[in-house]
């Protein structure tokens, strides 16, 4: 006689809310508290759920952290239109709103301290801004490929120049204005022998 055997596992099925709601607690307690002091058990409590359950998703606070910044990205809406600069553009603003929330200074500030935790500083870099430089990058070489930028120019330097100009105003406490992106944007543009569009 064939005994029927449930494929699903016993207990409680998954809540896949959990995910949501501990990212979005994580990302409030990062911007009132900073890095150093962000508790898991808090998060747990808070997303209504256990330390396990986090744990199961995320095995260290560096885990949990970057993944709650990361979440926040909206680049996958952004797909690749027929304007390289304005494509540029949009992705430095993009970069503007979230270097500009309270968690995203205050995590920027905690990859520059000797102290910092290697692992969080290893998926910050992964998860945040390796991502970034690839998209920037990327619609340098599609405007260099299409002949609107000089074939010669150094796109890597280019990339770093474009974020660095808003970290160097944030150091020398000179917030950057709104209209940042543009500026930034065509500042680079014809610095790579092209014309930004009026």
């Amino acid at each position: 006689m064939l005994q029927l055997v449930s494929e699903r596992p016993p207990g409680r099925p998954r809540d896949l809310g959990i995910d949501g709601r501990a990212l979005e607690v994580a990302r409030r307690h990062l911007a009132r508290h900073g890095y150093e002091s962000l508790s898991l058990a808090a998060v747990a409590s808070e997303a209504g759920t256990t330390r396990q359950a986090l744990y199961r998703r995320w095995p260290t606070k560096a885990e949990l952290a970057t993944a709650a910044i990361a979440a926040m990205s909206e680049a996958e809406r952004r797909q690749p239109t027929a304007d390289p600069f304005a494509d540029l553009v949009a992705e430095l603003e993009a970069f503007r709103k979230g270097i500009s929330r309270p968690d995203g200074v205050s995590m920027v500030g905690t990859m520059l301290l000797r102290s910092t935790d290697p692992e969080l500083v290893t998926l910050f870099r992964e998860r945040i801004v390796a991502p970034r430089r690839r998209r920037l990058g990327a619609i340098l070489a599609r405007a260099q490929d299409t002949g609107l930028l000089d074939a010669r120019a150094d796109l890597e330097l280019a990339v770093a120049m474009l974020t660095g100009s808003w970290y160097a105003r944030a150091l020398a406490g000179n917030p950057a204005p709104r209209d940042w992106p543009r500026r930034a944007a065509t500042l680079v543009w014809r610095a790579l022998g092209g014309t930004p569009p009026t």
